[in-house]
């Protein structure tokens, strides 16, 4: 009976975290929509009102909903955002008008409509937002009753929709360096416990830590993904906004930094793999062992620097926290030689030589030019 009642009882902790966890991690995401919800209400409302008492349209709900479409949650850049809105519902209605002109109202004339406006926007386009608002309107238009101002009145809600979207994106603009500054220090991190993870991995002899060292490198690439898109809105904001143009400079270093980053997780997946398979065979002497650890330990604190200065947002202290992770991979390529970190054997020597290419990336990502960078590496 105690052995059942166990059993019952068990799963209710597991539950309750769950729906604890997610409760908290709703409640911090709610909290920080609060300012965008503000905006996107504000908008809709100010579209729906504007086309409704200013042009006299009546039930303009295609002036809400692009603005809505506009301006969402995505992390895509804004301004391709608004443009694939305005563009889309205007050649969407103007299909739906020509196929209700030449064939009329209908089930058969909608299934038309869609199949050829998904395919135009598919032509014109790679878009998402594209072609789902170039479907949607010229759907619509075949669909619903034709509105009393003509059949040009949807398109005009339209404009007047993301015009406001891009108004509110010109009045309202965030800081064009946050979303990247926390994305690249995110990414950082992650880099820098893979290092740790297979220094522990050949401190403890563990291939399976080495392991999952490599599957946690492979899974930073949507961080990577999701970064390149934060910094093309950055751009954007940056470029549209007075404000913030002149960060411009500093986007485009985040950008250019981003790039050795990504060659620096590729190379820690190779160097990982390698790492797994020394281990399996034994192929480090303890001398090697230790060389290597140290190693790694001290190029992710150097990784942790980098962070912590591209982060950073005041430029003196950037610069401050980018010159000492530059000092610190500088002292640590010089010794990325087989014979200065105790290595005998021929596998253990493909293991430093495959790390070689990963500080050079780290290098080049803390601003020393790439010629530098790599003559700083001991002769071989």
């Amino acid at each position: 009976m105690s052995g059942k009642s166990k059993a019952v009882r068990r799963p209710l902790p597991a539950t309750a975290r769950f729906f604890g966890s997610r409760t908290r991690i709703g409640a911090r995401r709610s909290a920080q929509s609060v300012v965008p919800a503000i905006q996107m209400t504000i908008c809709a409302v100010g579209a729906y009102a504007f086309a409704e008492f200013v042009l006299g349209h009546s039930g303009p709900i295609f002036a809400a909903t692009s603005s809505l479409i506009a301006l969402g949650f995505s992390r895509d850049p804004r301004l391709r955002r608004v443009l694939e809105v305005a563009i889309g519902c205007t050649l969407g209605i103007l299909m739906g008008e020509l196929i209700l002109t030449w064939a009329g109202a209908g089930i058969w004339q909608a299934a038309v409509v869609l199949f050829a406006s998904i395919m135009l926007a598919r032509f014109l386009d790679n878009g998402a937002i594209f072609a789902t608002q170039l479907g949607l309107q010229s759907v619509l238009v075949v669909l619903l009753p034709l509105p009393t101002g003509g059949p040009l009145t949807r398109s005009v809600d339209a404009v007047v929709g993301v015009s406001f979207a891009l108004l509110i994106t010109l009045l309202t603009p965030r800081d064009p360096r946050k979303e990247p500054k926390q994305d690249i220090c995110k990414l950082l991190n992650e880099l820098a416990e893979v290092l740790r993870e297979c220094g522990e991995a050949l401190v403890k002899s563990d291939s399976t830590i080495a392991w999952h060292a490599l599957v946690r490198a492979r899974s930073c690439q949507p961080l990577v993904d999701g970064m390149r898109a934060s910094l093309r809105s950055s751009g954007e904001v940056a470029t549209i906004s007075p404000a913030y143009r002149r960060f411009k400079g500093e986007i485009s270093s985040l950008e250019n930094s981003l790039e050795f980053i990504d060659l620096a997780l590729r190379n820690s997946r190779v160097f990982a793999r390698r790492l797994t398979s020394a281990i399996n065979n034994a192929a480090l002497s303890d001398s090697a062992v230790e060389g290597i650890s140290e190693m790694l330990s001290d190029t992710a604190d150097a990784v942790d620097l980098i962070a912590t200065g591209l982060a950073e947002r005041d430029a003196t202290a950037s610069a401050v926290h980018l010159n000492n992770a530059r000092d610190e991979l500088c002292l640590i390529a010089s010794l990325l030689h087989p014979k200065s970190l105790g290595v005998q054997k021929l596998e253990g020597e493909t293991v430093v030589m495959l790390f070689r290419p990963l500080m050079v990336d780290l290098l080049e990502a803390a601003g020393v030019d790439g010629e530098e960078a790599r003559s700083l590496l001991p002769t071989i």
